[in-house]
């Protein structure tokens, strides 16, 4: 599949907006070819790719909107969906949060497509993997793993001359290593936009010292201890505090930015002063799109600012209800760190746990976040400033909000995938004091 320019891109959107009798219009576009790689047991399982190019009509008559799709670009096609759009908005019911789309924006360049990513080929994948099993074979250990990359685009126009286009790539890697009798696992996991900063031998290098490690795990009583928190676990607590940033939610009384009376915490410490949360779609290390889905801009901006709510996202109609300026929700998530290496966090831990994973991630309490879950793929006890030995996964009760307010030390943000949404994020890692365990889980 040859991807679509922005100059091409441009001129088809231009072709099916002049098709439009609505008042208003938006069409969307977007296309892109992933392609993967599966292994287990040291043996590749499957490999394929996907190719898809689809394209969305809005069409609006005061507040009476249609919406309707299509995966095919010949000229007869293209007018059919904006008539099917038409009729649709003509059957429907006034939508009362329907706000009027916006004229031309001036959008942040950012750079998140790579050639290097771009060219993968299916013995690209596989020249990946070949070092990945390499590794792990000369352990004689179990890998299984996966490798998905991704390069595409999206662009959207509407009837007032907005337009908008984005060119990305992006990979993703993750692997488990066990041992042939399966008390000993490790985990890794990996994700760039630009292709040529994976090295899957080194990654899996590390994956196999945590299976090693991890054999002949000790139980430990449940309770609440320090912990250290390496960025692929702490990611999945974290992001349940960047999901909930939402001002609507908070403004309604069903998040943990919600106060008594309507009222919200912005402006309010609710975290350790050393927690800056922040989105930069510039960020060179997480690139992201400059533009959200309705067209509105995307600047840098600080969520969370030295423990300090300094902003929530507002969507366009609830921004006009409220009358402040509309902020869109980001489209990467970054949150600053310290200087101490995961190292200098063990060193100075005199009785502690590593958590290298956490996984089945499940909410108890939205209005106070707080979350239960297991520890997996290597979990170890510390004891002056070394690791001790492996113990036992745990179940865990807590809150990332709470967690953030008992907060010792922050390494150095590192780019992380989330095992539970896929996203990739610029995470530290933590050090935590008074973490609850509620009990014990026979899990490896």
């Amino acid at each position: 599949m040859v991807l679509l320019t922005e100059a091409e891109a441009k001129a088809l959107l231009q072709k099916v907006l002049s098709y439009s009798k609505a008042d208003e219009c938006v069409v969307n576009l977007s296309g892109g070819e992933s392609g993967n790689i599966r292994y287990a047991r040291n043996e590749v399982s499957t490999s394929g790719s996907t190719i898809n190019q689809n394209l969305q009509v809005q069409s609006a008559f005061g507040k009476k909107v249609g919406v309707a799709t299509i995966d095919e670009f010949d000229d007869a096609s293209l007018e059919k969906v904006v008539r099917r759009a038409e009729e649709l908005a003509h059957l429907a019911p006034e939508n009362p949060e329907y706000v009027s789309v916006l004229g031309p924006q001036q959008y942040l360049k950012s750079t998140g497509f790579f050639e290097s990513t771009a060219k993968i080929t299916p013995a690209t994948r596989a020249e990946a993997i070949a070092k990945s099993l390499d590794v792990s074979g000369n352990q004689k250990l179990a890998a299984a793993g996966f490798l998905e990359d991704y390069r595409g685009y999206s662009a959207m126009m509407n009837s007032k001359g907005l337009f908008a286009y984005y060119p990305s790539t992006n990979v993703n890697f993750s692997l488990t290593v066990r041992t042939d009798d399966g008390t000993g696992s490790g985990y890794v996991t990996r994700g760039y936009s630009d292709f040529s900063k994976l090295d899957t031998s080194s990654a899996t290098k590390i994956a196999v010292e945590k299976c090693l490690g991890s054999v002949g795990a000790r139980a430990l009583e449940p309770g609440k201890y320090t912990v250290i928190l390496e960025p692929t676990a702490g990611v999945v607590l974290l992001e349940n505090i960047f999901f909930g940033m939402d001002a609507r939610s908070a403004d309604e009384g069903r998040s943990f930015l919600s106060k008594p009376g309507g009222k919200t915490k912005l402006g309010e410490k609710i975290v350790d002063e050393r927690v800056t949360i922040f989105s930069d779609p510039t960020n060179p290390e997480l690139p992201a799109s400059p533009w959200a889905g309705d067209g509105q801009p995307r600047e840098k901006i600080n969520w969370i600012e030295k423990g300090v709510v300094k902003n929530m996202a507002y969507s366009r109609f609830w921004a006009q209800k409220k009358g402040v300026k509309p902020v869109p929700f980001p489209s990467n998530v970054i949150m600053a760190g310290g200087t101490a290496s995961l190292d200098d966090m063990i060193k100075s831990t005199q009785r502690g746990i590593l958590v290298t994973k956490l996984w089945y991630i499940r909410t108890v309490d939205p209005q106070t976040l707080l979350l239960t879950g297991l520890t997996r793929d290597g979990t170890f006890y510390i004891e002056n400033g070394k690791i001790k030995h492996p113990i036992k996964n745990f179940r865990f009760n807590e809150s990332p909000v709470i967690m953030l307010n008992n907060l010792e030390a922050l390494g150095k943000p590192e780019r992380v995938v989330s095992t539970e949404s896929n996203s990739n994020y610029l995470i530290p890692p933590m050090k935590i004091r008074e973490f609850t365990f509620s009990s014990l889980s026979d899990a490896v």
